[in-house]
């Protein structure tokens, strides 16, 4: 006993109790620095992820453009009278349906309408073990799917007295493992357990069709208990640059167009908002100060077949919307060989401005802090509403909270305006493994939420908290090493308008975070981030070249200019979503002449000072093999960043 009594002497003795708070306070601090680095990377990958669609929405009346001049290119009048409209008539559908054939080499599932819970078991099923359902089915779902959702109202009545709970989900994006842990740890959709997920099905991640697959699938066998909320990707020009068509093509090749052009319809006729008990509101990105559900409850809302389409005039001209960035353009004068029938832009089915915006913003709009509705110039579409723009809606409709998603949040979950306002956001590791948890929320009959956390875990589940932050890190901050490498040019001259004293290329740190924000506009500590992209000089000021030492592009064609080189790879995405409108078969080839005459069509639209000569001359560079044809998605992988110095 004598020596319990010496170590009980030694635990309380004053060095021990301050040696216990010496580790303390640096484990505290440790941990601090750890959850900064987690954030600020967050914080990285969240405004890149805006500006990008900020870039999309800017340049939706270029795409709109293009889709009205280059989409019936390459199609035979066969083709259109067969089809008659992109997703074709329901006749017309089951005709091409039926004339498809499930091999008996076909070891998928194989589904019988009206669909039962067999059928959603054997999809569950069949993609845990990554298999692929074929065409015919996928068609026939997509079919059924727009049948039931075209006798839904534009808002959702749900009730929770005919439950114990709901359960809402937020953003998926094609990660299929966070859909299946939450049926796992929530049990799946049924009478007795009903589900809400609330948009952004797609895009992203690798599985969005087996997402969609698996929800419509439930929709279909619980029409009353399974719910779905339009998101702002539920679009079918968002698609095109965010991985859900190439998706689609890369599974489905011969039927992927058939499937990708019947979604469109599909996504049309989902619900825009639903209302829990008369006093919760859901919508995928929130509100306005304009907003007015009983409008939004009563326009056709498949007349809203893109948001990045906004409606025009039958005279194409410039104009500009409140709260919006969207400007109309019209390059035609500049395509003298377009034929008269295919320069006619198409007829919608008359969207009006009002009913365009009202949808715009339930869309893409944020909360803020600040009271105000102003632009969210951020994202390039919808608005930041406040606190007092969300009371004022509340109270106007006697409702007591709105639960949004849209947002990538670190627990999964965020409650704001005074718990007035809840983001839920349902795909783990969004940005990169370890980034963020994804949640889901409970809503019981007292409307009071109960959050679940969860995190997918494969190559993290070894790591320690530091190296899993430290992955994130790097990730984040090589995406943002990427997009200084495309604005290379302007961040050099930005940063040589501060050194007039040519102090041998260095600036202060305030100098060199006002231009990096010139330029780049992401909102991003560039005083903080300093450290991890430039190297400092011994009086702290910024050797500002530095930002570029560790980042080169290796084109395959030596001819290509520098400077187009590091446009190339600026606008690579723009450029896909063009060249996969041009390309109608999606085999990944275009002619040389549809490269030429589309790159300098874009080139005009953004007044990029590259001369036509150097179009030509990358062009033919291109060409390798001399046959007329660009493979343009071995172009765009051989454009790409690469770190020189990997960490």
């Amino acid at each position: 006993h004598g020596g319990s009594t010496a170590d009980r002497n030694t635990v309380n003795s004053p060095q021990a109790i301050k040696a216990a708070i010496l580790i303390q306070r640096w484990y505290r601090c440790y941990m601090a620095r750890l959850e900064m680095r987690r954030q600020y990377a967050l914080s990285i990958f969240q405004s890149i992820e805006y500006a990008e669609e900020q870039a999309q929405l800017q340049l939706s009346s270029f795409f709109t453009f293009m889709l009205d001049h280059f989409i019936h290119l390459n199609e035979t009048d066969k083709d259109n009278k067969k089809q008659g409209s992109p997703s074709g008539s329901d006749i017309q559908l089951l005709e091409y349906e039926q004339m498809i054939e499930v091999p008996d080499s076909y070891h998928g599932p194989r589904l019988s309408f009206p669909l039962t819970v067999a059928d959603t078991n054997s999809l569950l099923r069949a993609f845990k073990d990554q298999q692929q359902l074929h065409a015919r089915y996928v068609l026939q779902l997509l079919h059924e799917t727009k049948k039931v959702l075209k006798q839904l109202p534009n808002i959702i009545h749900l009730s929770t007295s005919y439950s114990k709970e709901i359960t809402i989900c937020g953003d998926l994006h094609g990660k299929l493992d966070d859909l299946l842990l939450i049926f796992y740890k929530n049990g799946l959709p049924s009478e007795e357990n009903p589900y809400l997920f609330n948009g952004d099905f797609v895009d992203r991640g690798k599985h969005s069709i087996e997402i969609l697959i698996i929800l419509f699938a439930f929709l279909l066998v619980y029409p009353n208990h399974l719910h779905l909320n339009r998101g702002n990707h539920e679009d079918y020009i968002m698609n095109l640059r965010y991985g859900f068509t190439k998706e689609v093509m890369n599974k489905y090749r011969s039927h992927g167009k058939k499937i990708v052009n019947l979604l469109q319809d599909v996504y049309s006729w989902l619900p825009l908002a639903t209302v829990i008990d008369s006093k919760v509101l859901i919508v995928h990105g929130g509100i306005s100060d304009t907003t007015d559900l009983d409008f939004l409850n009563l326009f056709k809302r498949n007349k809203m077949k893109s948001v990045l389409r906004p409606p025009k005039s039958s005279t194409e001209r410039n104009y500009d919307l409140e709260r919006s960035d969207f400007v109309e353009y019209s390059p035609v004068t500049r395509v003298k060989r377009c034929p008269s029938k295919v320069c006619t832009p198409r007829v919608h089915l008359e969207l009006t401005a009002k009913e365009w915006k009202q949808v715009v913003d339930i869309l893409w709009s944020d909360p803020k802090n600040q009271n105000g509705c102003t632009p969210n110039k951020v994202r390039g579409g919808g608005c930041y509403f406040g606190p007092d723009v969300t009371a004022r809606l509340l109270k106007r409709y006697n409702l007591k909270m709105l639960i949004r998603s849209h947002e990538c949040k670190q627990e999964g979950y965020e409650i704001s305006h005074d718990g007035k306002v809840i983001t839920i956001f349902s795909a783990s590791n969004y940005y990169e493994d370890g980034s963020n948890r994804g949640a889901y929320l409970k809503l019981n009959p007292d409307l009071i939420p109960r959050f679940v956390q969860y995190q997918v875990t494969k190559s993290t589940r070894k790591q320690t908290l530091h190296q899993r932050v430290s992955v994130v890190e790097w990730s984040a901050l090589k995406s943002l090493r990427e997009k200084l490498y495309c604005r290379r040019s302007e961040l050099i001259a930005a940063f040589q308008q501060y050194d007039h004293r040519k102090r041998g290329r260095r600036i202060s740190a305030t100098e060199w975070a006002s231009a990096m924000e010139s330029v780049l506009h992401l909102a991003l500590p560039w005083r903080t981030l300093r450290s991890r992209l430039v190297q400092l000089a011994p009086d702290g000021s910024v050797e500002y070249l530095s930002s570029f030492n560790d980042l080169e592009i290796e084109p395959p064609i030596k001819e290509v200019q520098p400077a187009l080189v590091e446009t190339l790879y600026r606008y690579r995405a723009d450029l896909e979503i063009i060249f996969n409108i041009i390309d109608k078969d999606h085999s990944g080839l275009i002619s040389i002449e549809e490269f030429r005459q589309t790159w300098k069509l874009f080139n005009s639209h953004l007044k990029i000072d590259i001369d036509d000569e150097s179009i030509d001359n990358l062009a033919r560079s291109i060409d390798v093999n001399k046959d007329g044809s660009i493979d343009f998605n071995e172009f765009l992988e051989a454009f790409h960043v690469v770190n020189k110095f990997k960490n």
